[in-house]
């Protein structure tokens, strides 16, 4: 899939190195650590770097955006996750979906930390939890509403967070959030590209005009009917990407003096509806069995 790619993709900013090392040194102030992946890319959207750094803490999973992927292969991947003997949540963050669940977990893989500084004398305490992930899986999402109100600043952008930050929840957890962290090279590109397809990379680093054709025939084999019901053509779709933006693109008037395709313009419309879950749901990553 990569090797069409004229490019290799890379996306480590000065901010993250300080970010690995924020967690590293707040390790020791929590009893367990709330993991974020993307749904749709639980694989994809691990940072094998953090997971050297978090050693033998508690670990909970929370899978965001579920709403967004297939939800067959989400009781795959908890399955997955469960058998390995993780802890592990899918979660709609804007629904609410799963969040007492994942409260819940979270209070009982801290309650060995906690009770034992109870048995040492140490006054009760809230659970702590450190809140980690890739840019743009849905931290702030998932904190705002455990917490119930905008604590963090939101906004659909990779590298917003870029400081720890305490936030209280009501249910007796407290939150550490931090910045959002990709490894600082990617060996495999097919992970690369589907973090740069749900704007963990950010756009402004790369050529998005093959990255989108990479999406198209990625989604025209795992679920044509949503591109086909969004954008109201019919099968068989185009298997070259490509040519299957230029049938969107004139499909929905992304067209330019002369009447030309406006490439731009569809480009950036098949990338908001994708990451916005407009052309179905759908998991990237095959499910682990």
């Amino acid at each position: 899939m990569s090797e069409q790619l004229s490019e290799t993709l890379q996306w480590f900013p000065g901010h993250m190195k300080k970010a690995e090392r924020l967690i590293e040194e707040n390790l020791k102030l929590v009893d367990l650590v709330i993991e974020v992946l993307d749904a749709r890319i639980p694989a994809s959207s691990q940072n094998a770097n953090l997971q050297e750094i978090l050693g033998d803490k508690p670990k909970l999973i929370a899978m965001l955006k579920a709403d967004l992927a297939d939800a067959e292969d989400t009781k795959l991947w908890l399955k997955h996750f469960r058998d390995a003997e993780i802890s592990a949540v899918a979660v709609d963050a804007v629904q609410g979906t799963g969040i007492k669940k994942l409260i819940s977990e979270a209070k009982s893989l801290a309650e060995k930390n906690t009770h034992k500084l109870v048995k040492y004398g140490a006054k009760p305490r809230p659970a702590r939890a450190m809140v980690i992930g890739i840019p743009n899986a849905g931290k702030s999402s998932l904190i705002n509403r455990l917490a119930g109100v905008n604590h963090t600043k939101i906004e659909n952008r990779p590298g917003v967070t870029r400081a720890k930050q305490w936030i209280k929840i009501a249910d007796g957890l407290q939150l550490l959030d931090t910045p959002g962290i990709l490894p600082p090279k990617f060996e495999d590109q097919d992970i690369a590209l589907k973090l740069a397809w749900t704007y963990a990379i950010s756009d402004e680093i790369h050529d998005l005009e093959p990255i989108t054709w990479l999406l198209l025939e990625t989604l025209a084999k795992k679920n044509p009917a949503g591109i086909c019901e969004r954008y109201k053509i019919s099968e068989p779709l185009p298997e070259i990407g490509q040519e299957l933006l230029e049938k969107i693109g004139f499909k929905r008037g992304c067209i330019r003096k002369g009447g030309l395709l406006d490439t731009d313009k569809a480009v950036k419309l098949v990338l908001s509806e994708f990451r916005a879950g407009k052309l179905g749901r759908v998991t990237l990553d095959e499910p682990a069995t």
